[in-house]
């Protein structure tokens, strides 16, 4: 079976359609223009959810070889591309999620984020400044979930998935999404408010008190206690309005 070179676009169900079944059915040429065709949206989705991690590409690379021999067993061709992005997430989560050691003495809430180095390789590499910068900072201080999340709703913003597909990719209904979304969004920006207030120059004498036994890396437990500061905080308060 013959194919010219295919490229996913918004709205072009039935060319995908064909490929997909042409791939399930076997087609090697298929599915190398299924790989090729949906490698840089499945580099996007687990390159923004890990950060720039080193593991990226390995990443990517499982999700692809799962794609492939998963591909027969996909009973909805039109589902592909939900399909797909749902492999992506549920791999990212393996890769962030191992098996957990039970110290009995650290609380849940303070283990240092694992992706935080690697946030400032990403600023450096790209250049980041402003607000872009901040943002990318401010993730470091987001709950694993939302960081997933976050990478979605990236894409559905920028028009490379539609909500449906984030939906499908979190296994909730699009109005259990619209409400992560939301509540994502303003962890996001209590998130921003910290990296704000860190930065400050100079920096409020409270906060570097309430601040002075931290390590250095942002977790879900110093995140809360610096909102918290920050509500109650004359000094800081105003750093949400910006």
């Amino acid at each position: 079976m013959q194919h010219d070179q295919w490229e996913p676009q918004q709205g072009d169900g039935a060319g995908l359609t064909a490929l997909v079944v042409a791939g399930r059915a076997g087609d090697a040429r298929a599915q190398d223009e299924l790989v090729a065709a949906f490698l840089p949206l499945v580099y996007n989705i687990v390159g923004r959810a890990l950060s720039g991690h080193a593991d990226v590409d390995d990443l990517v690379q499982d999700v692809m070889v799962r794609m492939l021999r998963g591909l027969p067993g996909l009973r909805d061709p039109a589902s592909f591309r939900s399909w797909l992005v749902a492999i992506a997430m549920n791999e990212t989560r393996r890769h962030q999620r191992p098996a957990p050691v039970d110290s009995g003495l650290q609380d849940a809430y303070d283990v240092p984020d694992p992706g935080g180095d690697f946030t400032d390789v990403t600023i450096l590499r790209l250049g980041l400044s402003g607000e872009r910068k901040e943002v990318a900072r401010a993730t470091r201080w987001m709950d694993d979930d939302y960081r997933e999340l976050l990478a979605l709703w990236w894409l559905e913003a920028a028009g490379e998935l539609s909500r449906g597909e984030v939906a499908a990719a979190l296994e909730l209904t699009p109005e259990h999404t619209a409400v992560r979304v939301q509540r994502m969004k303003a962890q996001l920006e209590t998130a921003r408010v910290v990296v704000r207030a860190l930065s400050a120059e100079p920096r409020c004498p409270v906060l570097a008190q309430v601040a002075a036994t931290w390590d250095g890396r942002p977790s879900a437990l110093w995140r809360k206690r610096l909102v918290r500061h920050t509500r109650d905080c004359a000094a800081c308060g105003g750093l949400g309005a910006r």
